[in-house]
């Protein structure tokens, strides 16, 4: 379980300064032979650290071989708020989770159990971001474009990537109300497909309960900056790519701010970071598809693309 990491990570990163390269050390200390790369990235209205994981696999691409790359993204505005807010923001979860899970696969390496395909993870650490007016309550903004920061995980990765997954925060909605997390159905291109069958399965089997999933709408699957509502950023990663994308919800039964304090809740954190452990250990087998290729085909046959919608 990845409990432990979390904890250690939250204490990490709940601070007013991060050092980035105390984070760096800390994944170096649990496995060292992985690739890991931090930076600042500037905005128009400040900075923030990316930091890019790649863990290889024993039939990896990075080590010549076949089998399929996982990319999980930590998807956000911030860990904190300040000056205004003090603390771990609700909406730094996202990246708490996709960094257990690296720090995770890598102490399960250490023991000897290696994933078979390349697990890429990347978020970005901010602790004095901005809040931004949305319904019903307001979203954590960023000093960087999000369109920045979709350009460097996916477009910039230098990884050859066969599917993504994106954790978000979604708690400040009435749309999903229950605590725990969900999943989205797939999105590949503009089309919202159905929900992935293996992502249900291993959703029941690490939850033991039934699977839940976030309803999304077209509006959410277009790019942020077009005046057009959105439930929040979950999907903005599939904007730019035509990867299979789908997003992992970590969510509450009460509306919550993202800019809101104390209001992290770990064991939902834990359960998804297990989750994403899970799926990339099927994914990297060959055994969690994330969408239906054939019917995919089918669907851009019949009704041509929808690639329109990734664009402004």
């Amino acid at each position: 379980m990845p409990l432990k990491h979390l904890i250690e990570l939250y204490d990490k990163l709940d601070s007013s300064k991060i050092n980035m390269e105390e984070i760096v050390d800390y994944f170096k200390n649990i496995y060292e032979d992985f690739e890991i790369e931090t930076y600042v990235l500037m905005g128009e209205n400040g900075f923030t650290n990316m930091i890019k994981i790649l863990i290889p696999g024993i039939n990896g691409k990075r080590n010549g071989g076949n089998a399929k790359t996982l990319a999980i993204l930590g998807r956000l505005g911030g860990i904190g708020a300040r000056p205004n807010v003090i603390g771990f923001v609700s909406d730094g979860d996202g990246a708490l989770a996709v960094l257990a899970t690296a720090a995770k696969i890598l102490s399960m390496k250490s023991k000897g159990d290696h994933l078979n395909g390349d697990i890429y993870i990347s978020t970005h650490i901010c602790t004095h971001a901005p809040t931004v007016p949305h319904e019903p309550v307001d979203f954590m903004g960023s000093p960087v474009n999000i369109s920045q920061i979709n350009e460097e995980e996916l477009v910039n990765s230098r990884v050859k990537i066969d599917g993504v997954l994106s954790v978000d925060t979604t708690k400040g909605n009435r749309i999903y109300n229950k605590k725990g997390f969900a999943i989205t159905p797939t999105v590949k291109e503009g089309y919202i497909l159905r929900v992935s069958e293996d992502l249900l399965d291993i959703m029941e089997w690490v939850t033991g309960e039934l699977p839940g999933v976030l309803p999304i709408t077209t509006q959410d699957i277009t790019p942020y900056g077009n005046d057009i509502y959105h439930i929040n950023s979950i999907l903005q990663p599939s904007v730019v790519t035509d990867l299979p994308t789908v997003g992992i919800a970590i969510t509450t039964e009460t509306i919550v701010p993202g800019c809101m304090t104390g209001s992290s809740h770990i064991m939902d954190i834990e359960t998804t970071a297990k989750y994403l452990v899970e799926v990339s250990k099927a994914f990297g087998n060959n055994k969690c598809n994330l969408y239906d290729e054939e019917e995919f085909e089918k669907l851009k046959n019949k009704y041509g693309s929808l690639k329109k919608l990734q664009t402004i």
